[in-house]
């Protein structure tokens, strides 16, 4: 029995769209498109958009960024007509999928997710799997056949809600997850069974208990509620208030939220989950590049306990979803005439795609592929002038280490990760050689990085790459 739902098997079918008394806050992701970024957030514009051009993604909707706004200019009270909005539209997904958000039977997961008008990678926050219970859990166990699968799912969504939502800290549910370790004898959290997952729930709703005074709410939409606001918030945290004064963003655009039904990467080693470009970042080169786990959820790729695995390394193990996403990134570059950056989960061999944006790339990347764009037909000279920054043209003119004489890195957890959380943190593509292997380029403020995704883990620096010793 599969957990897939009808709706989350390719385009969506359009919906009737549900129109509020007063100004209207909530779209399904089939009633936008590219153009309303500006409302949905560059993530919830993408989604929308690759829903319309029929590129396979979840269902679900967009709380726009003018709630947002309009939340921060009351001092953080919601509109009144909002809550209501996001129900009703949170009523029709239930529909279109057959799911119910928190029930017994059939339960729908969703995904909880910002998205800023102007990409902010790894600044705000996100929850997942939102609407797991101890009877979604045993219900999603007998669907899937997978009791681990249900409880890894739970115990991912107490951590990400108790440390979002809540303000648990985050290393405390990391403590308790490697004490579990160490008393079971195993290194990685894939190593867990069922029972030890289970046990690490009950642990994980103890530790929020002590942290908070209360025990967390049971409620789905009571959760759902609390996480957006929650959303919300992160637009004025900290490390977000630095990440945009370090890159000119304005302030007052607010950040949209996401819900999403879930897919799941996690069921197995017939799932994944990874990221993309469609051109390499460091080069510009014409060749795939990218990451992905098996058997695991998004953050786990950016998170550094598991080592990523090179993308091509994917066909051997799920040709199929491999051939899906190879044609997705080819329409979606031909659609967009730029390279992008691509969010994939694989379901027990689906494929399905969380998020496009424009890649983020060096200076030499930017001039390669401005001229390349040209010379394939896809943009004129005017418009690949337009791409390049004079920045970036400056940094051209400076010496840089030849990385082609680098030596490549072993390739292991210790250095791996860490580059690739620092292309997560400085939104600047990790160089690579030729081939899988990267070299050894990280930053420092990445390397301090903890493992979750904890406000205080997502700090934000003034980055400085250098050479790995």
């Amino acid at each position: 029995m599969t957990t897939q739902a009808d709706s989350r098997t390719g385009a969506l079918t359009p919906t009737t769209p549900i129109e509020p008394a007063g100004e209207r806050y909530v779209y399904d992701l089939s009633e936008g498109n590219a153009g309303m970024s500006a409302l949905l957030g560059g993530k919830g514009a993408g989604v929308a958009e690759m829903t319309r051009i029929g590129v396979p993604v979840p269902d679900g909707f967009t709380v726009t960024t003018s709630a947002c706004v309009a939340t921060m200019r009351n001092g953080g009270t919601w509109p009144e007509e909002l809550w209501d909005e996001i129900q009703a539209h949170l009523d029709a997904l239930e529909r279109r999928t057959g799911r119910t958000l928190g029930a017994a039977e059939r339960p729908l997961l969703v995904s909880v997710r910002s998205g800023a008008v102007r990409s902010m990678p790894g600044m705000m926050d996100t929850i997942l799997n939102l609407g797991i219970s101890d009877e979604a859990a045993d219900s999603l166990a007998a669907e899937s056949g997978d009791p681990r699968f249900a409880w890894d799912c739970y115990r991912r969504f107490v951590q990400m809600y108790g440390e979002v939502v809540e303000g648990v800290p985050g290393q405390v549910f990391e403590d308790e997850l490697t004490a579990l370790k160490e008393r079971r004898g195993v290194a990685q959290d894939t190593d867990l069974t069922a029972d030890d997952l289970r046990e690490l729930v009950a642990t994980f709703r103890s530790v929020a208990r002590r942290s908070t005074g209360h025990d967390l709410p049971t409620d789905p939409r009571e959760q759902l509620r609390r996480s957006v606001d929650a959303v919300f918030g992160s637009w004025n945290s900290p490390r977000a208030q630095v990440y945009r004064r370090l890159n000119d963003i304005p302030d007052d655009l607010g950040t949209a939220v996401n819900v999403m039904q879930m897919v799941f990467g996690n069921k197995g080693d017939s799932s994944a989950t990874g990221v993309c470009f469609t051109r390499n970042p460091a080069t510009g080169a014409k060749e795939r590049y990218g990451e992905f786990l098996l058997d695991a959820q998004g953050e786990d790729v950016v998170a550094g306990i598991r080592t990523p695995r090179p993308l091509p390394e994917l066909e051997s193990v799920l040709p199929d979803a491999y051939a899906r996403l190879m044609a997705a990134m080819d329409l979606l570059e031909h659609h967009y005439k730029d390279m992008q950056d691509i969010e994939f989960t694989v379901e027990d061999g689906t494929l399905y795609l969380l998020q496009v944006r424009t890649g983020k790339r060096t200076a030499a990347a930017a001039l390669k592929v401005a001229r390349d764009l040209v010379a394939e037909g896809a943009i004129d000279k005017e418009t690949a002038l337009r791409r390049i920054d004079p920045a970036q043209l400056d940094q051209l003119l400076h010496p840089t280490l030849d990385t082609a004489r680098a030596p490549a890195p072993s390739r292991t957890a210790s250095t791996r990760p860490r580059a690739r959380r620092w292309a997560r943190s400085c939104s600047t593509p990790t160089p690579r050689q030729s081939g899988a292997e990267p070299v050894s380029t990280w930053c420092s403020c990445a390397g301090r990085r903890r493992r979750t995704t904890s406000t205080a883990s997502r700090r934000p620096r003034a980055c400085s790459p250098r050479t790995a010793a």
